[in-house]
This record gives structure tokens, C-alpha cells and sequence, in this order.
């Protein structure tokens, strides 16, 4: 059949089978190249009387990983140029491009195949991938193998074909589960599912691809006619796909995205195949034009750009094979399941027996909850609990290669165990402090060796919040840096890596923004209304919501201790209102279940006149604008002080550890989409309304 001049597919024929291996980048993103020559190699297969079937193979890491994202970026940018004319995208257009068919065509090209075409999916089939693979008249997977179509983490939907041929292969209901989350399945859960028909060690063994074109060639009278006998119509009800995506739909995270997801599949099941394509392909190209996807598309990049920080070295990481945490409290018991999730052995010291029992029955009862939800097995949950050991010794640390210390927010206590970290562990032992605002500088200044103390700040509940700030003290060396962010990485976190301040970039901004919710509360607004309106701006929770569930008194003690106040919450305190852990804050609870409590109104009226302060009312629009427009002006004071290297790395911190809604793109990212000159200028109008100098525009702010 001889060989496609494009090294990206390789060709090889036996037994009448044409191989065809994707080999481009290490996930074969299924850019214009490798389209181009596997369109070109199936073309030269279908001409060949020599070849009878077709096998598709990709690298053991990857079938495919889907469509290059890149060539999405530049469609936009086409778009742009042209004004808003139709330009079709890279990944889910039509045919007849200069430069090679887009994904659509290649999928058709595959399904409408005159020979049998197998899949055979080793490690991920995933977005772009999984549709080339469902084209396919059968698909072997390894049991390794992942699949799944993640378009929406992008803010988009499948674009060559999944949401028409997914529920024909899974039914619509457990396919709408996969493209509203964008999880992707195991080769089991698909064997079981109907998406693949086999799983075998080597999809590409003769014996298997044997086996699947026979299946094949047995049900070929049945679905060559036309393309309705061949993938099935469902022919559902009007209704049917709306009622099945309900939950779902109002839990996903990208609710535009889902939207224009389930009215595709619903086109498709409920209507016809081609017009569930025509929908996809009309909603696919109106999310890929929509400020959301924009959004996500750039903490993607953000996420992998943070990878990269300045200075990092990651040959210089030092190896984990042990690791000690400091603390059995929420935080360390949650560091020390994250720890060990990843199979590094961990020893938790705590000072006194009953708190490391307290902590280690936590620990079990975490566990044993995951158990019950089907998250984790009972193998998995006893195999990850026998790696955490618990003793009173801090001599037990003497030969952990990391040593986290997560004990209650008291620089003196922090110092004083780093002294006996120091005295204990090897000098190649990574020292790391879980500290949410103390500086890493003054805790590693108590120690012999500073250059292998650093910060890494997880978010609770740590073994399932995905972020940890990773902080660069002035003494921390290339070997502890590269170790702390190895390890985030190895445990399945974002790490982002910061420099020392006052709650390093999460939290500093955190209190700008919880000083204006105070602010708001004074002048006449009332925690219903905050919460719902930063609710609706896409947070799952608003900030009065929160602090209740925290517990108002830990900020109270924090006050005290710091001689600073805020009137309302330090009456709520004083009231013994402390959240839900009391029944009664911000809110008044019967369980978790919180209400909206006139004593509360009337409390913070009271305050508002013993301030001085001439409640009005405040619309929406204001309130929205007081809580994020200060966050984004101390996020530029943090880009100018070089605490975070990128805008895009401050997006991160806040998309993954303070649930910021991705499809908003984060908050640096947020203020370009909404001007910086108008931030700025209302900026400026709330400074001279509230006499607050410190809301005047900084950084790169200030010139917009």
C-alpha cells in the first residue's frame, strides 16, 4: 500500500490488516498533520485489494487525546479578523480545507469506511480521540485504557459527532453523565457499557483484531444500507434527554456549556443523527465564540504555564519515599491521606495520645464514607490506611525525606517545632510548613538549614481540594522547591508557586474581599442578599455562607489577637452566634440547613448606627463590583510585587482552591474581560464614596 510521505502515521500491512499508528507529540493530539495523514493512509487502504480491514493504534500513553486546542485558539482569532464571519474550527468544521480535512471529516471518513475499521485504544481516548474511535466499526481497549469526551472543562461540547454517537453506543442517560462531567471511564466500565466491545492486554494482537472483524463482518447486512440502520436510532420522546440530564445539568460547572450539550444530544435522540450533528455543530461554534470557553481555554494554558515557574529546576527534586506530617488535626490528617493516596508511607506526631486517636479515627471515618459512596473500595481505603502510622515521638521522623508541619496558625509554635524538625530529620529532608499567612521566612530563620524550608499551603479538606500553594522563601533552595512541587504533582494537586507575604495571594485577596462583604453589610445590605449575588455570578458559595460553615469565632480569635476589628461579625461573636457549629451565625440553622434570621437583621442595623454609618440601599451590580474589583487590584499589587510570577497563575489559585467559577476565567483574567479601564474607574468612585484610599487603583490598574 506502500507509505504516506507524513511520518506521523505509520503504515504497515499483514495478513490483509493495514496498521495504522498515530505517532505525533506524546498524546497525538489529532492536529491538522496527523489528519491529514491518516485521511491520506486510509485513502491508500481503501484502493488497496491487498487490504481487508483497517486497525487504528496509538502510543501506549495515548490513542488519542483529542483535538489540538491550539488550532481552536486560532479559528478564534480568525474569527476575529474576519468580524464575526462563519469560520469553522480546526477541530469540528467541514471538509475540503486546503491544508487537510478537519476532524469531522475524518471521523466520517473513518464511520463510511467501505472495509472494517478497528480501534485498538491503549492508555487515553479521549475528546477527539474517543469520537475517531466511535467512528470505528469496533473498538479493543487495554484494560489501562481511559476514555471519555472533556470538551466542557473547556466551556465546550463534543464537535465531530460524540453527543449523537455516544448515547447510541451507552444510552443516552449514562452518555449524558459522561459529557456534563467530563470524567472519563475505564476500559471496564466501557466493556460494560457498550463502548467498546472487548478488552484485551494488546489491542493490536492478530487474535483480537481477528475476533472484532468478524463481529464486524457478521452484522454488516444489518447496518450497511444506510447510516440509520447502522448506528441505531433511538427515536426517544420530546423530552426525554431534558428529563434524564436534569440533575446533572443543574450541578455542572459550566451551565452554558451543559446547555448547549444536552440540546445536541437531545437534537439527536429525539429528532434524527444528522440533525443531532447539525446542532452539535451549530452549539459547538457558539462555545467556542463565547467569553466562557475563552475562559477555561485560558487556565488551561494558566494551569500548564504554572508548571513552568521561574528558577525551577525539576531535575534538582530529591526523591519521596517517606514523608512525616506534623498534626492529626483537619489539615494534617487531610495531608496525610493525600500523602498516602499517592503510596508514600506516612508518620503523623501529634503532642498528645487523645489528639492522634481524634485524628486518626477522623482519618477512618473519611475513609470508610468514601467507601460508601463507591469512590474508594474497601481494598483501596485499608491498603491507603495502613501506609499512615501515628506516634507522639518526632524522633520517628529521622528518616522521612519530607516533613510537613500543620499545626495551629502561631508563629511561636510553628518556630518552636521547626527547631525540633531541624534537630531530628536529615539534612536532605525537605522541611515544609502548611502555614495559610505566616511568613516562611521568619519559620525557616529558626532553623540551620533555611534553604530546605518552603511552604506548602493545601485547602481544605486537603485530600480533596486540588490546589497547594507552593512558597519560595528567600533561603529556599532548587532542591526544595523542586521537591515541593514534585510532590503536589505526585499527589494529584495544582501547585502554584508564590512568594512570602501576608497569606501569600489566596488568602490576601481573600481578605480584601471578606473586608468589603463587612463593608456592604454596614451600608445596607444583608448576607441573603451578598451571598445570592456572588451565587449567581457562579460561586457555589457566597461569603456569609462560608464563614458560617468555617466557624465565625476562629476569625474572631484572629481579630483579638491582632487588635483589628469588624463590627458585625465580632457582635455575632459576642452573641455566641459562631456559625453552624452553634445553630445560629450569619444564618439560623436547623442541621446544615441555613435560613435567613431577622435577629441578624437587626443586629447589624444596630451596628451600622453605633458606627455612624447611613444604611442605603445597594444594588446587585454594586455589591458584585465591591467584591471582586478590590480582590483584582490587590491580585495587580501581588503581580507588581512579584509574589506571583503570572496573571494567570493568580486565575489558578483561585479557580482551584477558592472554587472561583472556571467559566469566568479567574480574577486577573476576569478584569480584562470586563475592561481594566472600567475596573479602574469604578475603583476609583468607590475610593471617593467610601473615603477607602486603599480601593485606588494599583499596579497595572493604575495607568488603565
Amino acid at each position: 500500500m506502500g507509505e504516506p510521505a507524513d511520518r506521523s502515521v505509520d503504515v504497515s500491512v499483514a495478513d490483509g490488516v493495514a496498521r495504522l499508528t498515530m505517532r505525533s507529540g506524546s498524546v497525538n493530539a489529532l492536529g491538522r498533520d496527523l489528519r491529514r495523514a491518516l485521511a491520506a493512509a486510509l485513502d491508500r487502504a481503501a484502493a488497496d485489494p491487498d487490504v481487508t480491514a483497517v486497525l487504528l493504534l496509538g502510543q501506549p500513553r495515548a490513542f488519542s487525546a483529542g483535538a489540538d486546542i491550539t488550532e481552536f485558539n486560532r479559528a478564534e482569532s480568525h474569527r476575529a479578523e474576519s468580524h464575526g464571519a462563519d469560520v469553522e474550527s480546526a477541530g469540528a468544521g467541514q471538509a475540503g480545507h486546503a491544508d487537510g480535512p478537519d476532524l469531522r471529516a475524518l471521523v466520517a471518513q473513518v464511520e463510511d469506511f467501505p472495509k472494517p475499521v478497528i480501534a485498538g485504544i491503549t492508555g487515553v481516548a479521549l475528546g477527539g480521540g474517543l469520537e475517531l474511535a466511535m467512528a470505528a466499526h469496533a473498538r479493543i481497549a487495554a484494560p489501562e485504557a481511559r476514555l471519555g469526551l472533556p470538551e466542557i472543562t473547556l466551556g465546550l461540547i463534543p464537535g465531530a459527532g460524540g453527543t449523537v454517537r455516544l448515547p447510541r453506543l451507552v444510552g443516552p442517560g449514562r452518555a449524558l453523565a459522561m459529557i456534563l462531567t467530563g470524567k472519563d471511564v475505564t476500559a471496564a466500565d466501557a466493556l460494560r457499557d457498550g463502548l467498546i466491545d472487548a478488552v484485551a492486554e494488546d489491542p493490536g494482537a492478530p487474535g483480537a483484531v481477528t475476533e472484532a472483524i468478524a463481529r464486524v463482518n457478521a452484522l454488516t447486512a444489518r447496518r450497511t444500507r444506510d447510516r440509520g440502520d447502522r448506528i441505531a436510532e433511538a427515536a426517544a420522546a420530546p423530552g426525554t434527554v431534558e428529563r434524564l440530564a436534569g440533575a446533572a445539568l443543574s450541578k455542572a460547572k459550566d451551565p452554558f456549556a451543559a446547555r448547549a450539550a444536552v440540546d445536541a444530544v437531545a437534537a439527536g435522540i429525539e429528532q434524527s443523527f444528522d440533525r443531532g450533528l447539525e446542532v452539535e455543530r451549530e452549539k459547538f461554534q457558539e462555545r467556542l465564540a463565547s467569553a466562557e470557553s475563552a475562559a477555561q481555554r485560558h487556565l488551561f494554558a494558566a494551569e500548564r504555564a504554572a508548571r513552568r515557574p521561574a528558577g525551577l529546576d525539576p531535575e534538582a527534586a530529591r526523591p519521596v519515599r517517606r514523608a512525616g506530617v506534623v498534626g492529626a488535626g483537619t489539615m494534617g490528617g487531610g495531608i496525610a491521606m493525600a500523602l498516602a493516596s499517592a503510596g508514600i508511607p506516612v508518620t503523623v506526631v501529634e503532642a498528645e495520645r487523645s489528639a492522634l486517636d481524634r485524628g486518626l479515627a477522623q482519618v477512618d471515618k473519611n475513609l470508610a464514607v468514601s467507601v460508601s459512596r463507591g469512590s474508594r473500595s474497601e481494598e483501596d481505603a485499608a491498603a491507603l490506611r495502613s501506609l499512615i502510622t501515628g506516634s507522639l515521638d518526632y524522633a520517628d521522623f529521622a528518616d522521612a525525606d519530607l516533613v510537613i508541619e500543620a499545626a495551629y496558625e502561631d508563629l511561636g509554635v510553628k518556630r518552636g517545632i521547626f527547631a525540633t524538625l531541624d534537630a531530628v530529620a536529615r539534612p536532605e529532608c525537605t522541611l515544609a510548613s502548611n502555614t495559610s499567612y505566616l511568613s516562611i521566612d521568619v519559620i525557616a530563620a529558626g532553623t540551620r538549614l533555611p534553604s530546605r524550608v518552603l511552604g506548602l499551603h493545601f485547602f481544605s479538606p486537603a485530600n480533596v481540594m486540588p490546589l497547594v500553594e507552593v512558597v519560595r522563601g528567600a533561603a529556599t533552595d532548587a532542591a526544595a522547591l523542586a521537591t515541593g512541587v514534585a510532590t503536589a504533582r505526585r499527589i494529584g494537586k495544582t501547585p502554584v508557586v508564590v512568594g512570602v507575604c501576608y497569606g501569600f495571594v489566596g488568602n490576601r485577596m481573600l481578605e480584601v474581599r471578606s473586608a468589603q462583604a463587612e463593608q456592604l453589610l454596614l451600608e445596607g445590605a444583608l448576607p441573603g442578599q451578598v451571598d445570592r449575588v456572588l451565587k449567581d455570578f457562579g460561586f457555589r458559595m457566597g461569603p456569609f455562607e462560608m464563614g458560617d460553615m468555617a466557624g465565625l469565632d476562629i476569625g474572631w480569635r484572629n481579630r483579638k489577637a491582632e487588635g483589628t476589628t469588624a463590627p458585625v461579625s465580632d457582635a455575632l461573636c459576642e452573641a455566641g452566634r459562631f456559625g453552624q457549629k452553634t445553630g445560629a451565625g450569619y444564618y439560623a440553622y436547623d442541621g446544615r440547613e441555613g435560613r435567613e434570621d431577622p435577629e441578624v437583621e437587626r443586629l447589624i442595623v444596630e451596628v451600622s448606627r453605633t458606627q455612624g454609618v447611613t444604611r442605603r440601599d445597594l444594588s446587585d451590580a454594586e455589591i458584585l463590583e465591591r467584591l471582586l474589583f478590590p480582590m483584582i487590584n490587590e491580585g495587580a499589587r501581588i503581580l507588581t510585587e512579584g509574589i506571583a510570577e503570572r496573571a494567570g497563575d493568580i486565575d489558578v489559585i483561585w479557580v482551584k482552591g477558592y472554587n472561583w467559577p472556571a467559566y469566568r476565567g479567574g480574577p486577573l483574567w476576569y478584569a480584562g474581560h470586563v475592561g481594566h479601564g472600567y475596573v479602574a474607574e469604578r475603583l476609583r468612585h468607590y475610593a471617593e464614596q467610601t473615603g477607602d484610599a486603599t480601593l485606588l487603583p494599583a499596579g497595572f490598574l493604575a495607568g488603565a
